[in-house]
Parts: C-alpha cells; structure tokens; sequence
C-alpha cells in the first residue's frame, strides 16, 4: 500500500482552519459526498455502457433483466473477459506487488490511510468484472473509490487519525446512499462497517455525506438505481417469530455462501492452472449458467424486481436462487473483482419467496405476505454475509416506508447477524481478510495497538553478565539495591535468562551450581516486533513481571528489558488517548 505520496495538498492556514474546527468536516463531507454520488454514477453509467456494446442490449437494458442472451455472448464474454482480467492481475503483481487495502482495513489497521492509485485500479477491474457479465456486485468498487478519494483528501488536509477515520466513512455512506437511493442506510454502513462505530463526533459528517451521495446519484433517475419494492400488506405479531425462523435460515445460507467461494478458490489453487486461466474458466461456467438463465449475470439489480419475483413460478425461482449462488461462489472464488451485497439482497429476495411459500404449505390459514418476506429475506441474507444489522433494516425501510416491517426485518437480521458471528464469526469483507492472516473482525480501530510494538516500549539500558560466573562474584559485583535484575547471556553473548538480584543474594540456594540455579525465564523471552496484546499475552503465559527483549531473528542477543507494569501503563495511557480523540475532547 502507497501511502507517502501526496497527489494533493492543501495550503498550511487552510489545513489549520479546517483542524481546528469540527464543522469544516462536515464541510468536507459535502464535498465528499457529492464525490460519492460521482463514483455511483460513472461507474454505473460504465457498466450499462459494457453490457450495451458487449452483449448487444439497449444501454437502458439490464443485462440480469434480459430474457435469453445470444449463447455464443454468454460464452465468450465472460471467459474471455476472465482471461484479459487474469493477465491485469499478472502484470499488477510485478508492477505492483502486495494488495490493495479495502476501507474496513484501512480504518482498522491503518488509520485510515488507502493507495488513491489502487482504489483506481479496483475500480476499474470491478467495472470490467461486472461488464463482462461475472456475478459480482459493484458496491464494493463503489465504496473503494470514494473512500479512496476520501482519504486522499484527509491526508491533504493532515487529518487526525479519528478524523481520517471519518474521512474515508464518509466516502463509503456516501457510495451505499447513492447506489441504494437509501441515505440512512449509506450512514449506517459508513459506522457499523467501516468505521467500527458511532460516536456524535461522526454523525454530522458521515450523515451529510450521505445525504449528499443520495441526491447527486438520484437526480439522474433513468439508471433507476437502488430497491423498489411494492405495496406490502400488513404485518402481524405472528411475522416477528416467523421472520426470526427466516434469519436463522438466512444465516446458514450466508455461512454456506461464504464458505462456498474459499472453497472455489481452494478448488483452483490445487489444480495449478496458470492465474489468468482461473477467471478465464470462471467466466466460462458464469456464461454455461447464463444459458439456463441470464438472471445469473452481474450483479443482478434489473432482476430484483418484486412484482416480478412475487409472479415467478416457485420451481424457477428455486433454481434461480441455486445458479444466482453459484455463480456468485464461481465469480468472486475464480477471481473476478466485486463484492456480495447486491447479489446477497437478489438472492435473499428469491429465499425468502420461497420460504413464505414454504410456510404457507405447511401452514396454510397464514397465507404469508410474499412480498413481505421477500424484503425480509433480502435483508437477513445480506445481514449474514456483508454485517450491519441496522444497515439492512434502514434498507428495508427506505424502500417501502413500512415501519412495522421494518421492525420484522430487525429481528430478522439480529437473529442472522447473530447466528453467523456464533458459528462463523465473520462477515464476508473480515473473512477475506481472516484468510489472508489478517485477525479483525470489523473496523474498530486497532491499528494502534500494532503500532505500539515491544521495540517502543523497552529499556535498552540493560546490564549483562556471564551465565558462568560464580555466585560469589555475582554478590559482590552487585549487592542488595544496586539493580533490580541483570540479563545473563552465554559465552557467544546469547540471551541464557534472568538474574533477579534478591534471589542471588537468598541464603537458601545453592552456590555450587553458579548464577544457572537462580536463572529465570530462559526459554521465554519477547521480540522487538511483537506488539502490545502479544507482550501481555507471553507475560500471562510465563506468569512473569519481566522479561528480556531478544533479537528475532534466530540469533537470541539481548536488545533490552519490558516489565508487565510499564507496558499495561503505555497500554492504557495510548487507549485514553484514543478515548479522547474519539470523543473530541482534544
């Protein structure tokens, strides 16, 4: 990740005014925001333009709307597109070795700070994903780059690390606002996903650019961005225990998506293919399911169309939610870029059609409200695999203004959250990062903590002595007070353990054996690299109030000393001073 680079800065009084003042935040968040709404439209507008000249349909058209595609299109684009987007990936890891940092991680490890470079080039590999026709949505090259050009922002003004934080949030509301036509759900993602909380400092900017991001994208009504959904009938106490019953089952199938991809990619890594034939056969099999049903195809907003999910045939909508999984496992598993919100909510739709069809034939004096459960599939799916109960609830709500809903899709969506964090533990966005030996579970800043490594904390100050040497000639080169401990080492000068002063002086030990019989925690020892949770951890582990620093290289020389006291006391002095900017009392 290239964050050293300015490609913006603002004069010296301007980024004093603007750190100064809490308001000039929401200023910029303005400014973000209609950056956002920027983001949604062009990168939509890029999209359509894909599919019009690629597969031959009206750029008013959706490609997941269409009824059939000309089979020879369906095979070709989509493998063809895999392979030219196989060979991008090739040449970026030589020219750009590593990884691009998505929002969540940049705002839990990296205080906010993404590659405006490499949000670009997600960007643009997500349109060419979604253009070719791969099952994959753009929500996730939406938020990339106006997050990434939110952040670059914040680092032209030198924001604080809180604010940055807020910065690169306010980037994320604003894309979910603009592409969901839903401003309370755009906040809701930027503070549960991105940036891992809510706090009265965040509201205003994150808010306004949500607001923001809504109204720039909706005022070009003919892409007919986010969800509409019809008239719903009423909903009953009884629907709260049987959207519950829907979460549960929206939670298994979340978990099972989730899986399903690291399966794929698993599957393709063992065959040893060359890399830019993964996407290649991804989008092969993407345009063999397109063959059954062009429903399959991107990130599937033309076919999320309740009157017409409502009318479908239960048989078709079943298979259209199996093969829609698939080929989002196929897509994002293979290595096309994109993300899962969208086609979460298409396929939550379907299931939940499905399951109030179901109920209905077990119990059939409910006679369950399809379109009803619909949005509370849609909603409890997407809440197990992206997170952000809240999130899918405001979802819910701005889509049909039915409150009372709303209310059922949250306990839909508790129960789906809840269910996923028991037995998988993860969101979608956290698991990737799980897989690649990344530990977060949201964005809650953590950063910080690695940041805060043994190296900082210890004393260099330290005195060494010969493991050999006599007891006797320990004494009296070092009496009672004179030191609290010494760090033995051997002839080589590598670390043999610790001498703590009162126990070499104790009438009770035996002399003969020399400082060996008093020396503690030789096989345990901290690294310079290690950081604060793991330096408590060992601490724990050995039941020690000290422990030497040694080299982590294999060599075992000693750099210093870090008693347990001193690093709980920098631990809790960095956590307050993180309180504290939170909070906006500094």
């Amino acid at each position: 990740m290239t964050t050293s680079t300015r490609y913006l800065e603002a004069p010296r009084r301007i980024r004093a005014f603007v750190r100064a003042h809490e308001t000039s935040l929401v200023l910029l968040a303005v400014l973000i925001g209609t950056i956002g709404g920027v983001v949604v439209l062009a990168m939509s507008v890029a999209v359509a333009g894909l599919h019009a000249l690629l597969f031959n349909i009206n750029i008013h058209e959706r490609l997941s709307a269409q009824s059939s595609i000309d089979p020879l299109r369906a095979l070709l684009i989509p493998s063809l597109g895999g392979l030219l987007l196989g060979l991008v990936f090739l040449l970026l890891s030589r020219w750009r070795p590593g990884r691009e940092v998505d929002p969540i991680e940049a705002n839990a490890l990296y205080g906010g700070r993404m590659s405006f470079r490499g949000s670009v080039i997600v960007a643009l590999q997500t349109i060419w994903s979604s253009g070719v026709g791969a099952s994959v949505g753009l929500e996730a090259g939406y938020t990339q780059l106006a997050s990434g050009l939110a952040a670059s922002l914040g680092r032209a003004f030198h924001m604080r690390r809180n604010d940055q934080r807020i910065m690169v949030g306010c980037g994320a509301a604003a894309a979910i606002a603009g592409a969901f036509g839903a401003p309370l759900a755009g906040a809701f993602y930027a503070f549960e996903l991105v940036i891992g909380g809510y706090t009265p400092a965040s509201l205003a900017p994150v808010g306004v650019a949500a607001v923001a991001g809504y109204f720039v994208t909706h005022g070009f009504t003919e892409l007919r961005l986010g969800i509409v959904v019809g008239a719903v009938g009423d909903v009953l106490g009884r629907d709260l225990a049987i959207a519950a019953l829907l979460g549960l089952l929206s939670a298994l199938t979340g978990i099972a998506i989730m899986r399903g991809v690291t399966l794929c990619e698993a599957v393709l890594a063992r065959t040893r293919l060359w890399p830019p034939l993964r996407p290649a056969l991804g989008g092969l099999a993407v345009g063999g399911l397109a063959l059954l049903t062009p429903h399959v195809m991107s990130s599937g907003h033309g076919a999320l169309q309740f009157t017409s999910i409502v009318s479908m045939p239960l048989s078709l909508i079943a298979g259209v939610f199996a093969l829609k999984a698939l080929a989002s496992i196929i897509s994002l598993g293979s290595g096309f870029r994109g993300g899962l919100f969208f086609a979460t909510l298409f396929m939550g739709a379907l299931g939940g059609r499905l399951f109030a069809a179901g109920v209905d034939m077990v119990w059939p004096g409910l006679n369950l409200d399809p379109n009803a459960y619909a949005v509370i599939g849609m909603s409890a799916l997407s809440a197990s695999v992206i997170g952000g109960p809240l999130t899918m609830s405001f979802i819910a709500l701005e889509s049909t203004g039915n409150l009372w809903l709303s209310t059922a899709v949250l306990a839909a969506v508790i129960i789906s959250t809840m269910i996923t964090r028991e037995l998988f533990g993860y969101s979608f966005a956290t698991w990737r990062l799980h897989l690649r030996g990344e530990t977060i579970r949201s964005a809650a800043d953590v950063g910080w903590i690695r940041d805060l490594t043994v190296n900082r904390m210890m004393r260099q100050d330290m005195t060494t002595v010969d493991a050999a040497m006599p007891i006797e000639t320990f004494r009296e080169k070092f009496p009672p007070g004179s030191k609290t401990q010494v760090v033995a080492v051997d002839g080589e000068g590598h670390y043999a353990g610790l001498v703590l002063i009162a126990e070499a002086h104790a009438p009770d030990i035996e002399t003969e054996k020399g400082l060996a019989g008093v020396l503690r925690h030789a096989d345990v020892a901290l690294h310079p690299l290690m950081n604060i949770q793991e330096a408590i951890a060992v601490f724990d582990a050995a039941e020690a109030e000290s422990l030497a620093v040694i080299e982590a290289d294999g060599d075992r020389r000693p750099l210093g000393t870090l008693s347990e006291a001193h690093a709980m006391r920098r631990y809790a002095e960095e956590s307050e001073q993180r309180r504290r900017e939170v909070s906006g009392e500094i």
